[in-house]
C-alpha cells in the first residue's frame, strides 16, 4: 500500500460567476463542510437535506432503494430545482448487493421526432451562441427520470407508488425555506432564461424581486402536478394534461420555440442495459461498475483506471507525478471519449471489449511519459469507422444520489436537466431540461459526421457516472457527481484515491479537485498548492487555477458499518440508521 498522507484544504472564499459564461465551470457558492455519517443498515447521501430526510423515511417505513430514490428525486425537484427535477432525465446503477446481479437503466431524454442534424444551426448553417441554443423550447427533449423510476419500481419497490410523493406533496404546499446555493444561484442570474421567461420569472422573481436565503418559498402547482402524477400513475405525466401542458409550454415557449410534441412523450420508453465494468487491483482487488453509451462517463473512467493501473505513481494522490500521469490518462481516454461515443442505438459505436481491450490499452499507455505533458492528444484506432470530433456545450447543472438499503440493495442514480435551471421554460412547477443542447450542435466537421449529432429520436451523449464499485463480489463503494463533462474527472479522480490509495469517503469528497479534458490542468482554484501548479508547469503543462463545484455523495463499506459523505461543495448530507 502507498504511503497515505492528505493536505487538508483551506476554506475557500465564496465566489458566484454573475454571468453564464463557458469558461465558467459553474456559479461556486461556498464551503460547507459537514462530517462523515455511519450505519450499520442503511444510507442515503444526496444535495439537499429535504431531500435525504424524504429518502430515509421511505426505507425507515420498510421501503427499498429505488423507493428512496424516487423520494429523493422528487423532492430536488422543488427544493433544487436548478439542478434536476422530473422534467429532466437520469442513468441509474441498481444492484441486489453483488455483482452477479447488477444491471443499469436509461431514463436520459431523447430528442423529439421532428428534429434534424440541423436543430443548432443559423440561416448560415453556423451553430447557435451558446446562450440562444440553451434558453427556450428548442433545447427541451422528452423527460425520462419518471418513467425510468416506475420502471425500476415495478421491479424492486416496495411501497406504493403513491406514498413516495407525499413528502414532497405536502412541503410544496407548506412551503420550503429557500437555501443559500439556490438564493444564490437566482440572484446572481446564473441562467439568464428565469428572468426572461414569463412563469419561471413569477416563480423565482416573485414581485419583481429575487427569493432570497431564509424565505418560505411555496410551489403550489408542482404539488398538484404530484398529486396527479401520485394518484394516477406514470401516465399522468406521459399522456394526461401534464404531458399536454409540457407540450404546449415547449411548442409556443417565449424564446426559440421547440419541436417536442406529445408522441415524443406517449411513446417514451427508458432502457435497461448492461453495465460496463473493469478491475483494479490497487490496495486491493475491486470490480468497478457503470454505464454504458448513451452516457461517455463508465467508459471514459474505465480507461482512465486501466491506463493508470500499473503504473508507479506518486507517494500521496495530490502528488505531481500522480497528478501528471492522471491527467496524461485523462486526456488519452477524452480524446477517445470525443470521437467515438454517443447512442448506440442510431450510430456504431465501438464494442466494450475493444474499448478496454488490454493489448489497445497498453498501446496507448505507452504515449504516457512521465516527465512530459503530451500535449493534445489524438484518439487511437479502437474501430474502422471514422467520425469527427463532437463539438458541444454541455454545462455542469447536475444531482447524484447514492443509496444503500437494509435488504443489502445499492443504488447510484445521476439525474440532470442539463444548465443550471434548464431550458428555463417551466410548466406546473417544474423546470424543462435543456439536454438537446449535449448533441454536438454541428452535425459535421471536415466533410466528417459527428457521432453525436442530433437525429429524431435520439438521446444525447452524456458524462454522467453513476458508479458501484464491488470487492469479493459484495458492494464496497456507491458514488457519483454532477458536474457536466468534469464529472468524468471528479469520479475517476475520486475512485483513484478510494482503490489506489485506501482513502475513505469522506476524504475523498473533501479532495482538492484536478481535472483535464484533452487540454489544460485545471486545478481546484484556493484548495490547490501553487506549487503543484508550478511543478505541473515545469512538465509542460497549460495549468489553470479555477472552481470546480463537484457535487460527490458516496457510501463506502467500512470497519464502522456504511460511511455515507456529502461534497462540502454543495448542500448534501448523508442520512443512515
Amino acid at each position: 500500500m502507498r504511503v497515505l498522507s492528505i493536505i487538508l484544504c483551506l476554506f475557500a472564499n465564496t465566489i458566484f460567476a454573475n454571468t453564464p459564461s463557458r469558461a465558467v465551470p459553474e456559479a461556486f457558492t461556498g464551503l460547507n463542510y459537514t462530517k462523515a455519517a455511519y450505519a450499520d443498515k442503511a444510507m442515503v447521501s444526496a444535495a439537499n437535506p429535504h431531500a435525504v430526510n424524504a429518502g430515509v423515511a421511505m426505507l425507515e417505513a420498510g421501503g427499498s432503494a429505488i423507493d428512496a430514490a424516487i423520494a429523493v428525486q422528487v423532492m430536488l425537484t422543488l427544493v433544487e430545482p436548478q439542478s434536476s427535477g422530473i422534467g429532466g432525465g437520469a442513468f441509474l446503477i441498481w444492484s441486489d448487493g453483488s455483482d452477479n446481479n447488477i444491471t443499469s437503466y436509461d431514463g436520459r431524454e431523447r430528442a423529439p421526432k421532428l428534429a434534424t442534424p440541423e436543430l443548432f444551426l443559423d440561416k448560415n448553417g453556423k451553430p447557435l451562441k451558446w446562450i440562444d441554443a440553451v434558453i427556450g423550447g428548442r433545447s427541451v427533449g422528452a423527460p425520462g427520470v419518471l418513467k425510468m423510476l416506475h420502471q425500476v419500481h415495478t421491479k424492486h419497490g416496495k411501497l406504493p407508488w403513491k406514498d413516495l410523493f407525499q413528502p414532497t406533496i405536502e412541503l410544496a404546499t407548506k412551503g420550503f425555506t429557500v437555501s443559500p446555493r439556490l438564493a444564490k444561484l437566482v440572484s446572481g442570474k446564473f441562467n439568464p432564461g428565469i428572468y426572461q421567461l414569463s412563469e419561471a420569472k413569477a416563480y423565482f422573481f416573485p414581485n419583481g424581486k429575487a427569493i432570497k436565503q431564509g424565505e418560505t418559498l411555496k410551489n403550489l402547482k408542482l404539488a398538484k402536478a404530484l398529486t396527479n402524477i401520485a394518484n394516477l400513475g406514470v401516465d399522468a405525466f406521459y399522456k394526461g394534461d401534464i404531458a399536454k401542458n409540457i407540450v404546449a409550454a415547449v411548442e409556443h415557449a417565449e424564446k426559440s420555440p421547440g419541436l417536442l410534441r406529445l408522441n415524443d412523450l406517449s411513446s417514451y420508453q427508458a432502457t435497461e442495459r448492461p453495465v460496463v465494468c473493469s478491475d483494479y487491483n490497487g490496495v486491493e482487488h475491486f470490480n468497478v461498475c457503470s454505464m454504458a453509451p448513451p452516457s461517455s462517463g463508465g467508459l471514459t473512467v474505465l480507461q482512465i483506471l486501466e491506463l493508470l493501473e500499473p503504473m508507479k505513481l506518486g507517494n500521496t494522490i495530490d502528488s505531481v507525478d500522480t497528478v501528471h500521469l492522471y491527467t496524461q490518462a485523462a486526456k488519452l481516454a477524452f480524446a477517445d471519449r470525443n470521437k467515438y461515443l454517443a447512442d448506440g442505438d442510431f450510430v456504431p459505436v465501438p464494442k466494450v471489449a475493444d474499448y478496454l481491450d488490454g493489448d489497445y490499452i497498453a498501446s496507448r499507455r505507452l504515449l504516457i511519459n512521465k516527465d512530459n505533458d503530451l500535449g493534445k492528444a489524438k484518439a487511437g484506432q479502437i474501430a474502422t469507422f471514422d467520425n469527427a470530433y463532437n463539438v458541444d456545450i454541455s454545462q455542469p447543472n447536475t444531482t447524484h444520489i447514492s443509496i444503500i438499503d437494509q435488504y443489502g440493495h445499492a443504488l447510484s442514480m445521476t439525474s440532470s436537466i442539463e444548465m443550471g435551471f434548464g431550458s428555463a421554460v417551466m410548466v406546473d412547477g417544474f423546470l424543462l431540461n435543456n439536454q438537446l443542447t449535449d448533441f454536438s450542435l454541428s452535425p459535421s466537421k471536415n466533410g466528417k459526421l459527428v457521432a453525436n449529432r442530433v437525429q429524431g429520436g435520439k438521446r444525447p451523449r452524456s458524462s454522467m457516472t453513476p458508479v458501484i464499485v464491488f470487492k469479493d463480489n459484495k458492494v464496497h463503494a456507491v458514488l457519483g457527481s454532477p458536474g457536466g463533462s468534469r464529472i468524468i474527472n471528479y469520479v475517476g479522480y475520486a475512485l483513484l484515491g478510494l482503490l489506489e490509495y485506501g482513502l475513505d469517503m469522506q476524504q475523498v469528497v473533501d479532495l482538492a479537485r484536478v481535472s483535464n479534458r484533452n487540454g489544460t490542468t485545471s486545478l481546484e482554484k484556493n484548495m490547490s498548492s501553487l506549487s503543484l501548479k508550478q511543478a505541473l508547469e515545469n512538465k509542460g503543462h497549460k495549468v489553470r487555477m479555477v472552481n470546480m463545484t463537484s457535487g460527490i455523495h458516496g457510501i463506502l463499506k467500512t470497519d464502522k458499518g456504511w460511511q455515507g459523505a456529502a461534497d462540502p461543495r454543495r448542500e448534501g448530507t448523508a442520512v443512515g440508521f
